[in-house]
C-alpha cells in the first residue's frame, strides 16, 4: 500500500511517499519539501495573512497532485503548531478544503508527542526499556517518557526553535547578552515539566528526534545522512555547548554554509541548540541517541495498526487529551495516560 504523508509545519511543507505494509517497516519512496514559513506570515492579531493562506493553498494543491501522480492510495494530510495556534485557523482550513479537496487534520502538541514516541519505540524496540524522547519543532517542544508504545507522560511546550528565534533572537548574529538571557529563561521554564517527566520513571534510553537534533548531531561530528539510517548517531552535552559558542557568533547566511544545515533552518539553529542544551541540562542527560523516525513515521505506523485491527481507514485520532488540570478536551488526541503542560 502506497501512502502519502503531507506535513504542514511552521516552516516547511513536506510530502513523504512510502510503501507501507502491515507488520513491516514503511519504506520511503520519495520526499518533497517546500519552504512556507507559515509562522512568519501572521498579522498582529495572530491571523495567517491572505498571502500566507494563498501560498499554503497553492503548495497543498501542488503536493496533493504529486501524491496522486505517485499513485498513493491515500493521502494523510496534517498540520502542527502554526495552524493549531492561528486565530483564523478554521477559516484557512476551510479554504484549503474548498480549493484543494484536502482536509488538513490539525494535531495537538500531545498528538505530536505520542505519535513521535510510537515511532521511536518501534525503531529501538522493547529491549530499549524505558525511553525518554525530546522533539524540537518550529513552534513547540515535545517531551515524552514511557516504557510501552504509549508514553506515561507527554509534555508539549511553546518552546519551538522558530518561535524563540522570532521572540528572542531577532538580531543576526544574536547578541551575546540576549543568548545568555534566553538560556536563563529556558532553565526556568523547564524546571516543572522536566521534574514531572522524570517522576514517572528513570529512562534507560534518552532520544532526540526532529531535523533540529539531526542537524546539531551532524555539526558535532555525527555521520552524514548519506551513511544511511541505521548508523548510530549521538549528540553530547559537551559537544552541544561548544557548538553553541561557535554558531551564536555567526550570521544566518554563514550558518547556512555549514554541512547539514539548510538555508531555511539556519536562522533558527541557535534557538534550537539552546532549547536542546537547556532540555538536556534540566534532565541531566549527557548523551542523546538520534532517531531517524519521528512524527510522520508514527502517523503511518498508527494508521497501519488501525487498519490491521479492523478500524476505519481514516486519519482521525480518536480518544481524549487530558490537560494539566485533568479535564478532558473533547475530540482531541489518542487515548492513554497523557498530561499536557503548556507555557
Amino acid at each position: 500500500m502506497r501512502l502519502g504523508v503531507l506535513d504542514v509545519g511552521s516552516n516547511t511543507v513536506h510530502l513523504l511517499v512510502v510503501d507501507a505494509h502491515r507488520g513491516g517497516h514503511p519504506m520511503p519512496m520519495s520526499s518533497t519539501k517546500a519552504t512556507l514559513r507559515l509562522s512568519e506570515n501572521m498579522d498582529s492579531d495572530g491571523c495567517i495573512t491572505v498571502q500566507g493562506a494563498e501560498r499554503l493553498i497553492a503548495t497543498v494543491a501542488e503536493f496533493a497532485s504529486i501524491a496522486e501522480t505517485s499513485r498513493c492510495v491515500e493521502l494523510m494530510p496534517f498540520a502542527t503548531s502554526a495552524l493549531r495556534e492561528a486565530a483564523n485557523s478554521d477559516e484557512v482550513l476551510a479554504r484549503v478544503r474548498a480549493e484543494t479537496g484536502v482536509e488538513l487534520q490539525v494535531l495537538s502538541g500531545v498528538d505530536e508527542a505520542r505519535l513521535t514516541f510510537l515511532a521511536v519505540r518501534r525503531w529501538y524496540g522493547w529491549s530499549a526499556g524505558r525511553i525518554l524522547n525530546l522533539d524540537i519543532g518550529g513552534g513547540s517542544l515535545e517531551m515524552t517518557n514511557g516504557g510501552d508504545e504509549e508514553p506515561d507522560l507527554a509534555v508539549s511546550l511553546q518552546l519551538g526553535a522558530g518561535r524563540l528565534t522570532r521572540e528572542w533572537l531577532r538580531e543576526d548574529p544574536p547578541g551575546k547578552r540576549r543568548v545568555a538571557v534566553l538560556r536563563d529563561w529556558l532553565d526556568a521554564e523547564l524546571v516543572v515539566p522536566t521534574k514531572q517527566l522524570l517522576e514517572v520513571g528513570k529512562p534507560d534510553l534518552a532520544v532526540g528526534t526532529s531535523k533540529t537534533f539531526r542537524s546539531l548531531a551532524r555539526l558535532t561530528g555525527a555521520a552524514p545522512s548519506s551513511a544511511g539510517l541505521r548508523v548510530r548517531r549521538t549528540l553530547t552535552s559537551s559537544g552541544l555547548r561548544q557548538l553553541i559558542a561557535f554558531i551564536s557568533r555567526m550570521t544566518a547566511a554563514d550558518r547556512a554554509e555549514l554541512e547539514g544545515v539548510s538555508s531555511d533552518r539556519s536562522q533558527q539553529l541557535v534557538a534550537g541548540a539552546l532549547v536542546a542544551e537547556a532540555s538536556m541540562r534540566a534532565l541531566s542527560l549527557d548523551t542523546l541517541e538520534i532517531c531517524p523516525w519521528a512524527l510522520r513515521e508514527g502517523l503511518i505506523l498508527r494508521k497501519l495498526d488501525t487498519d490491521m485491527n479492523g478500524g476505519p481507514r481514516a486519519t482521525a485520532l480518536p480518544g481524549v487529551v487530558v490537560e494539566a488540570s485533568g479535564k478532558p478536551v473533547p475530540g482531541g488526541g489518542l487515548s492513554g495516560p497523557i498530561e499536557t503542560v503548556s507555557s
